[in-house]
């Protein structure tokens, strides 16, 4: 992008104390998260008045009825005996038991019932009620990014992260490219079991001092956070998030695939470690090789070591036992009971009552600390509810089933090969407007499923374009996870564009072949 190349003069010239440099105007500057949101948000509500409006019929299990119940676009509802034969006259090809046993909880979209329906352009109001909205969608996760932040403020005002830091940078003395495999990997085994995602915001004030005192950048800290995550989650193996819901709405196994799944989560994870190393390396030999190397002095003065490196006393080490400690509870938790924001808000809210006792400090201090620590991430909260507007404004505006339509059209009656890179090319695509990885798969596959046996390509293939379109899409979508993990740690979006690109490119031809492969293989 022409903008990657001169954007963002003002913050640079403050990062680096430009007082002396002559202001220079008309410079090409790339908008905050915020406004890059609200500028698709734009988008969107332009779309509703411009893309015809249309609904499938949804079916879903009514357990206090024990029957299907079906709503029509025209809001009407008819219920249907729940049993295998009415899934497949209805060509929905989900199992039984995954409606039953509740493994299925959202509406399904059934093949062939598209219908337009009345146009509901999003005005102005729509367009300023959106994010109002989006910030009560995800309460849940801004509670948790809060209580988050509050815990990070006290641990950071006792100097606990930062002599803990001094003592990680002893040990890796020399192998500092250790963090970056290792805490890679264990991002990739989340991504890829329990869908690691948006978790890992909570992450980022507590790397950012390591990587900084290992001679790092804070791209490679984003990049062994979010890209370890982002590989992990695209090439899912038994995520329950996504190819749980996925195979379960495609009426397949979720052994089917797996041994394909595996290689290419492998071959995937190798390409990006290098990819990421070899930037680290350059960067630790180079620093002015680092893309954000203009505010190195601005996010050195936020999260490198302030001035004398504290003594690690016995109240940080407990302090940060119990911090860590919450950690392994979340994992278990989301891993085990499939527990969401509001059970791991509830994790850190218990942590921060611990930190009250055991932290030494007096109660005023701690809850003005604590206070202060979530007003700190209040930009990333605002950036996660800002960006649920986007897909509120193509649900009310009733043209994401449209969307899905129209590219369920293009796709049908392709070659298996040109059919599955086009899959690929419809699920980045989707992937931009719906960035649920389960509200997607159970709006789409029981609409392409079908589409894929009709060319002789097998679900397991159409689940693996879905994954691939929608991870690879994530890397750069506004309305994901990558906005509120660059304002975390103060880097601008361009920045990361530049960085990302490559990976991106390469990415794409690898999930281009992975498939080609299991299709002919």
């Amino acid at each position: 992008m022409a903008e990657a190349e001169a954007i963002d003069a003002q913050d640079a010239e403050a990062a680096t104390g430009g007082e002396s440099a002559p202001k220079k105007k008309h410079k090409l500057h790339f908008p905050t998260a915020i406004t890059v949101l609200f500028i698709v948000m734009l988008f969107a509500a332009a779309l509703t008045y411009i893309v015809p409006a249309g609904e499938y019929s949804k079916l879903l299990y009514d357990s206090s009825q024990d029957a299907f119940v079906i709503t029509k676009p025209d809001g009407s509802q008819e219920n249907m005996p729940p049993t295998q034969e009415t899934l497949d006259k209805l060509g929905v090809s989900g199992s039984l038991d995954s409606f039953l046993d509740g493994s299925i909880t959202k509406p399904i979209a059934i093949p062939g019932t598209y219908q337009k329906v009345d146009q509901q352009p999003q005005g102005a109001l729509e367009f300023l009620l959106a994010p109002i909205k989006g910030v009560y969608d995800t309460i849940d996760i801004i509670l948790f990014i809060f209580i988050l932040g509050g815990c990070i403020g006290v641990l950071n005002y006792m100097g606990a992260l930062n002599a803990a830091v001094a003592a990680l940078s002893r040990v890796t003395k020399g192998k500092e490219y250790i963090l970056i495999i290792v805490l890679g990997l264990i991002m990739v085994a989340g991504g890829t079991t329990f869908g690691l995602a948006e978790e890992t915001i909570a992450l980022y004030p507590i790397l950012m001092p390591v990587f900084i005192a290992a001679g790092y950048d804070a791209m490679t800290c984003i990049a062994v956070i979010f890209v370890g995550s982002s590989v992990g989650t695209m090439y899912s193996t038994v995520n329950p998030f996504a190819t749980g819901v996925a195979t379960k709405a495609a009426g397949i196994s979720m052994a089917d695939g797996m041994s394909w799944r595996f290689v290419a989560l492998a071959i995937g994870t190798i390409i990006s470690f290098a990819y990421v190393l070899r930037y680290a390396r350059k960067v630790r030999l180079d620093p002015s090789k680092s893309v954000c190397y203009d505010f190195k002095d601005k996010i050195e003065e936020r999260w490198g070591a302030q001035g004398e490196t504290p003594e690690f006393t016995g109240r940080m080490k407990i302090s940060l036992a119990v911090f860590g400690l919450s950690f392994v509870v979340l994992v278990w938790g989301i891993v085990t009971a499939q527990w969401w924001f509001d059970s791991m808000t509830a994790v850190f809210l218990a942590c921060a009552m611990i930190l009250a006792f055991v932290c030494g400090l007096p109660e005023e201090t701690f809850m003005d600390q604590f206070i202060s620590g979530a007003g700190d991430l209040m930009s990333t909260a605002l950036v996660v509810g800002v960006a649920r507007a986007v897909n509120i404004l193509l649900e009310d505006g009733l043209i994401s089933d449209t969307i899905l339509h129209f590219f369920s059209g293009v796709v049908s009656g392709m070659s298996p090969i040109l059919f599955i890179l086009m899959m690929l090319v419809v699920y980045i695509v989707l992937g931009f407007f719906i960035n649920s990885s389960s509200g997607l798969a159970v709006l789409s596959i029981p609409i392409m499923a079908p589409l894929g046996d009709a060319v002789g390509v097998s679900k397991s293939a159409i689940i693996a374009a879905y994954n691939y379109g929608q991870g690879l899409i994530s890397y750069i979508t506004p309305t994901g996870l990558i906005l509120a993990s660059l304002a975390m740690v103060d880097v601008p979006f361009s920045r990361w564009l530049k960085f990302i690109n490559p990976l991106l490119i390469i990415t794409i031809l690898l999930n281009a072949l992975l498939l080609i492969g299991q299709v002919v293989i």
